[in-house]
């Protein structure tokens, strides 16, 4: 008698990411394995709750059958009270799954950009340091479609354009990393998730912060999402996911559009030429803005919509206005019909 249906399901998410893994370390010059001649890790990021301990325990089963090491990671944001604790138990319990190496991560939580994003950023800045540290070929996330779901909506009320409606990647990271984390998940509901660990006896541990009304996402999982159901009826999560994959081709390829026109609207000396940018694709253009804004020095993830708004009107709209402001003490400017974008 094969697993349970829920647990097969994540064995099987898990084990296609692995075999990823595997072929994209087969096809860099050193192979799938180390200088040192050791195995590949593979580390899960583990909070203790339902989805990261079903991911979890997938990779404690499917990892040792494919010649990879499989470790855990969880990280301490010290936001409530006994949360040391909390990242002692979890460490115990991946520990008990036969994750080798385990740790706990103690992080401070700034102020920037609001709670959940200071958090996010203090998160996986721990863990691309115990991932550099460590020497591991990838970092698994325990995202599911549900949570794709909120973030597309996120991003649609936020009026962020369509890089946002594509919710999360299946595969990303920062440069010189970009596929360190994988999202096996994605096509997975959270049901299946909790289920996976019910069946397996797994103890899970659920955040008060994700039934906390004063975060932006918890409203949107307990208050907004269901109201949509209810108007709409079911499948809103399913299409909200699949409106994210659509979103992502689409803007896979208008990036990859703008990398290439953005060569040819510079001049001899690199500066950006505004007559070329304006006969530019919308789309196009503000990719091609963007990008030079970011390559300027403003955070990517602090830049938006707005922001780059404001620079293209430099192009479409010019009316003698003076520099723009931008995140990362960047300006924007028309001279002499080039736009010269910089760090102040």
């Amino acid at each position: 008698m094969g697993p349970h249906p829920a647990v097969a399901a994540i064995r099987l998410a898990v084990r296609r990411v692995l075999h990823d893994v595997l072929t994209d370390l087969t096809d860099t010059p050193a192979g799938p394995r180390t200088a040192a001649g050791t195995r590949p890790l593979v580390l899960v990021a583990c909070s203790g709750g339902a989805d990261s301990m079903a991911l979890a325990s997938a990779l404690a089963f499917e990892a040792p059958k494919l010649g990879i090491r499989a470790g855990g990671i969880t990280v301490d944001h010290g936001l409530q009270p006994g949360s040391d604790l909390r990242a002692a138990e979890v460490v115990t319990r991946m520990t008990a799954l036969r994750l080798d190496p385990v740790e706990s991560v103690a992080v401070r939580v700034g102020r920037d950009g609001g709670p959940e994003a200071a958090a996010r950023d203090a998160r996986y800045g721990a863990l691309d340091e115990a991932a550099d540290r460590l020497g591991a070929a990838a970092v698994l996330l325990g995202h599911t479609r549900d949570d794709q779901a909120e973030t597309v909506l996120l991003g649609l009320a936020r009026g962020s354009g369509i890089r946002s409606l594509s919710g999360m990647a299946e595969k990303s990271g920062g440069p010189g990393r970009s596929h360190r984390y994988r999202r096996p998940f994605l096509q997975v509901d959270r049901q299946t998730a909790r289920k996976a660990c019910m069946v397996q006896s797994l103890a899970v541990w659920d955040d008060p912060h994700n039934i906390d009304p004063a975060y932006t996402r918890s409203r949107l999982r307990h208050e907004g999402l269901p109201a949509l159901e209810k108007a709409l009826g079911k499948g809103v999560v399913e299409a909200l996911a699949r409106t994210a994959q659509l979103s992502r081709d689409d803007a896979d390829a208008l990036d990859a559009w703008a990398a290439e026109a953005e060569t040819g609207v510079r001049d001899a000396d690199g500066r950006l030429e505004c007559a070329k940018l304006y006969a530019l694709p919308p789309a196009v253009r503000r990719r091609v803005l963007r990008r030079a804004v970011v390559a300027a020095g403003s955070p990517a993830g602090s830049l938006f919509a707005r922001h780059i708004e404001e620079v293209d009107r430099l192009i479409t709209g010019w009316r003698g206005q003076g520099a723009i402001n931008l995140p990362g003490r960047v300006e924007a400017q028309r001279q002499g019909g080039r736009l010269v974008i910089r760090q102040g």
